[in-house]
């Protein structure tokens, strides 16, 4: 088999090294007496991304962040307090400046800082710079690169492994707190990974949640693989609108807000499309197209329409959590819609098509039959043609909504914001998207197990375990949704819960007679 083709293969950022100001990245900024380093939220995982996209990292010595050299701490000094931080020169290093970096011009040079004042000296010497203000880092860094490669590109190269010292603090506490080990289950598996995904601990509370639902038609539908009608797509838009849809009532209960997202609905939808702003349920409209061809008889689109179907995921999971949301959830609509999904899956893990093609909407055997011999057709030209290039694979056989859903998940990854994923459209779009950056799974939850095969064959593949299993396949979204208040839980249960010092319950070591495992 060739290498995959990743993302990162073919990344060509406008930069080749980043200086940070220590105030973005540490605090305290400087070594005080008695103090304990910390990064910034974040600042770990965004050094590491910049580092494996080539990017080279810095950090600004004393003096050029206000000390002098007479009274200020040395370079290794600094070094040091970086280091007990987490930031070692495995992530970062100290420069004396922007013109002590070897081998870039000053214009490939970007300067990030806390200081206006600061930030126009550096732009007056030739230096591209990020002003970071009231925003976590990440987000700066983030938005400058969008608006130079695109939003999609600018978050698969700030996507990194989660921060596993996070991760680490958050397993120790549960240690602390007052139960025996690893008797809340999945539970604190599921607050360490949040730890991990946010850079601190405890982790962020991933409240409130936001819901993001990519419409779009597919031109396989005239195959006959399912019995209702493409117009269904555009009237279930309108009706997720007006709040009347099961993921509308379910996102309700658990208090996250619903947006319906147009990538590719093919007809008319029967309500205007407003902006990002206040609402409970609304449309956006980022149309790539009325619909993709039928992947039975060629490509589903072109190369290009699937990158900017991408783009618009990334920038719907970034203009969500600009408006508030510490969560996304995945959901989607799409009459035909599990067709290429079940082909994105074959051509993706080679399984057969009967192993991965499921009855999505409800169709009987014949057509069960049917779609099945169309989905292993397609995904063996897919493989053919293209053999590991997953961007291709994607434009051959997926869906618009697809590609979205794929941009959303890395566009909330390289944001540090977890998400839940839904069934088994959802679970094809996080398959492109762990082909497309790999390891971006690791900051997604899957939220349930959809009884779709080809969802299984995607959590199999990825080693994802769901929250919950109560034989769901309506999609929309509603799945991930209802798992929300578990995911909720174990962030709560880390920040809330006392430890056995706090409540003075003396801890196993003393509490339990030889022999015993757990109290009780």
């Amino acid at each position: 088999m060739r290498d995959r083709h990743t993302v990162r293969d073919s990344l060509h950022l406008p930069v080749d090294a980043v200086v940070f100001e220590v105030a973005t990245v540490a605090e305290p900024p400087l070594p005080e007496p008695g103090a304990s380093p910390r990064p910034m939220p974040g600042a770990r995982r965004l050094a590491e991304a910049l580092g494996r996209a080539g990017v080279a990292v810095h950090v600004l010595a004393p003096h050029h962040s206000g000390a002098s050299h007479r009274d200020g701490p040395s370079a290794a000094e600094l070094a040091d307090h970086l280091a007990a931080a987490g930031l070692g020169p495995d992530l970062v290093t100290v420069t004396d400046g922007p013109s002590a970096v070897a081998g870039a011009s000053p214009a490939r040079i970007l300067v990030v800082t806390r200081c206006p004042e600061k930030a126009a000296g550096m732009a007056a010497a030739g230096h591209p710079t990020v002003t970071v203000v009231d925003e976590p880092v990440q987000r700066s860094v983030l938005s400058w690169l969008a608006a130079r490669v695109g939003a999609f590109t600018a978050a698969s190269a700030l996507c990194a492994p989660l921060d596993e010292r996070s991760a680490e603090a958050a397993r120790l506490h549960h240690l602390r707190l007052t139960k025996p080990p690893g008797s809340l289950g999945r539970l604190e598996a599921v607050g360490a990974q949040l730890a991990g995904i946010a850079g601190e601990s405890p982790p962020p509370v991933p409240r409130p949640a936001a819901t993001a639902v990519f419409a779009g038609d597919h031109g396989v539908h005239a195959q006959g693989v399912t019995p209702w009608a493409q117009e269904v797509t555009a009237q279930m838009v309108a009706n997720f609108v007006a709040g009347g849809a099961a993921v509308n009532v379910l996102a309700r209960q658990a208090g996250a807000e619903v947006v319906v997202v147009d990538v590719g609905v093919a007809g008319e939808v029967p309500v205007p499309p407003v902006a990002l702003g206040d609402g409970a349920s609304r449309l956006i409209d980022r149309k790539v197209r009325r619909g993709t061809d039928d992947l039975a008889t060629g490509p589903a689109m072109t190369v290009d329409e699937a990158t900017r179907a991408l783009d618009a995921g990334a920038e719907i999971a970034t203009a969500l959590v600009d408006g508030g949301a510490r969560c996304l959830v995945t959901g989607d609509m799409g009459i035909a819609n599990t067709t290429p999904a079940a082909a994105l899956i074959a051509s993706l893990t080679e399984r057969p098509a009967a192993a991965v093609t499921g009855r999505g909407a409800g169709i009987d055997d014949h057509l069960l039959t049917r779609k099945t011999a169309l989905v292993a057709a397609a995904a063996a030209r897919a493989r053919y043609q293209h053999g590991d290039d997953t961007l291709a694979v994607l434009a051959e056989v997926g869906g618009l909504e697809h590609a979205a859903l794929a941009g959303f998940v890395i566009g909330a990854c390289a944001l540090q914001v977890p998400v839940l994923i839904d069934g088994v459209i959802a679970a094809a779009s996080l398959l492109v998207a762990s082909r497309l950056v790999p390891g971006v799974e690791r900051c997604v939850i899957a939220g349930h197990r959809s009884v779709e095969p080809g969802a299984g064959a995607v959590l199999s593949e990825l080693t994802l375990d769901p929250m919950v299993d109560l034989e769901l396949r309506l999609g929309e979204g509603t799945g991930a949704v209802l798992a929300l208040p578990l995911v909720e839980a174990a962030a709560l249960v880390l920040h809330e819960m006392a430890t056995f010092d706090q409540a003075g319950v003396a801890d196993k070591a003393e509490a339990l007679p030889p022999g015993r495992a757990t109290p009780g």
